[in-house]
């Protein structure tokens, strides 16, 4: 039975993957993995990763780790639902260096934008927490969202138009 995760087993991963590396690389972390890690949740489901191409040979491992810590990893990043932004490892936060990879936040803006896209009430909470932390500006996420706006169509599932509105309406909550 695999278990939620809290920072203290979220490092432990970090730490057993970093010592499997044979490649320099980035790892960046996402979702309820940061949450845990800046502390605004004590726990997560999943530890959801995207992985530099240099560090894939990892993903091998990963089904030992799951087993050996009792949890859950997904291949997940924003990416995979909406267009990536430009500038995104830029500005993806340094976490720590563990054996040869260096574990980053995926970035913020990034995120913001596929949970405001996905409109869970949890995403909602994060998007929030991300900007009274001021980890993102609002006036950005709209920035950002014009930057991708071009590229939307390669995602069939989204809908442009109510993923627009769905910006503003949090830009201007955020705002509020």
């Amino acid at each position: 039975m695999r278990e939620l995760t809290d920072a203290a087993r979220l490092r432990q991963f970090m730490r057993l993957l970093g010592r499997r590396a044979r490649a320099s690389g980035r790892v960046y972390l996402v979702g309820g993995a940061c949450a845990v890690l800046l502390e605004w949740r004590p726990t997560t489901i999943d530890i959801d990763l995207e992985f530099d191409p240099s560090l894939e040979p990892l993903l091998r491992d990963i089904p030992e780790l799951k087993e050996e810590l009792r949890v859950n990893v997904e291949l997940a990043s924003p990416a995979h639902f909406i267009p990536p932004l430009p500038g995104w490892r830029e500005r993806s936060p340094f976490v720590s260096r563990e054996g040869l990879i260096d574990f980053h936040h995926y970035d913020f803006y990034a995120q913001a934008l596929s949970k405001i896209e996905r409109a869970h009430a949890k995403d909602r909470d994060d998007v929030r927490e991300m900007a009274r932390r001021k980890l993102i500006e609002p006036r950005r996420l709209l920035e950002f969202f014009e930057e991708i706006a071009p590229e939307l169509y390669r995602y069939p599932a989204l809908d442009p138009p109510s993923f627009r509105r769905a910006v503003e309406r949090a830009v201007t909550t955020l705002e509020a």
